[in-house]
């Protein structure tokens, strides 16, 4: 079945009773990858955020999911749920195999750093099911004393131990080059939306699709027909 059609609306249900799938505990080198990526935004004026300015079309399209690059990460989530505690079914894409993964937004951040930095974002957790263990953070901030805007992206993962063996040997050869070129394509499309906007047009013109009261992202992210022929699998919890 393709992304589009109630099935992955019935697999997003299921995440309300799925779990966190690691232990913070758990979380140390050389086992884990730790990563911390920071691309630069356009500057503004040394301040708070200006309205209208980048840092908040950049929270606008990190709130949203917009930043995701759909040829790699898809999500579908219900947009009238409050956004801490949210659930989100991902849709790893790999040539012609798809995988839904559940994660949950475990934390909001709002707040002025250091007595400087002006940061919004949000963080998620990985669930039972998926590919990955571990929890990303999105952040979009400003230095206040310099007009500096930045989009951080911090995370730790490891591949999921419930992996049978063929997904697993994927994972290995696959998994991290694939995970690395994400964060690159993220970064590549906040600061190309962010830039369109600031020009005075809409980065993302076209409605965000739905299925059934979920809005499937980001907004260009398009069904195509070859995605019927795709496996769709969920990884074994």
């Amino acid at each position: 079945m393709t992304f589009g059609r109630p099935h992955a609306a019935r697999v997003w249900r299921g995440l309300v009773d799925a779990r966190v799938n690691y232990s913070v505990d758990e979380v140390r080198r050389p086992t884990w990858n730790i990563d911390t990526y920071r691309t630069a935004l356009p500057a503004e004026r040394p301040g708070p955020p200006e309205p209208g300015g980048c840092w908040e079309h950049a929270c606008r399209l990190v709130r949203d999911y917009e930043f995701s690059p759909p040829e790699i990460v898809r999500a579908l989530y219900d947009p009238a749920a409050p956004l801490l505690g949210r659930d989100m079914l991902l849709e790893a894409r790999f040539h012609g195999m798809h995988f839904y993964c559940g994660v949950r937004v475990t934390e909001v951040v709002d707040e002025t750093r250091d007595d400087t930095d002006r940061v919004w974002g949000w963080a998620y957790e990985t669930l039972e099911g998926h590919l990955e263990r571990g929890k990303t953070t999105y952040e979009v901030v400003k230095k206040q004393d310099t007009g500096e805007v930045q989009f951080l992206v911090s995370c730790h993962s490891q591949g999921a131990p419930t992996l049978d063996r063929v997904t697993s040997l994927g994972w290995r050869l696959f998994g991290r080059h694939t995970q690395l070129r994400f964060y690159r394509r993220c970064s590549e499309r906040l600061q190309h939306f962010v830039s369109t906007a600031l020009s005075g047009e809409d980065p993302l013109p076209g409605r965000p699709a739905m299925v059934e009261h979920l809005v499937y992202a980001p907004s260009d992210a398009k069904v195509r027909r070859l995605d019927a022929l795709a496996i769709h699998r969920v990884a074994p919890g």
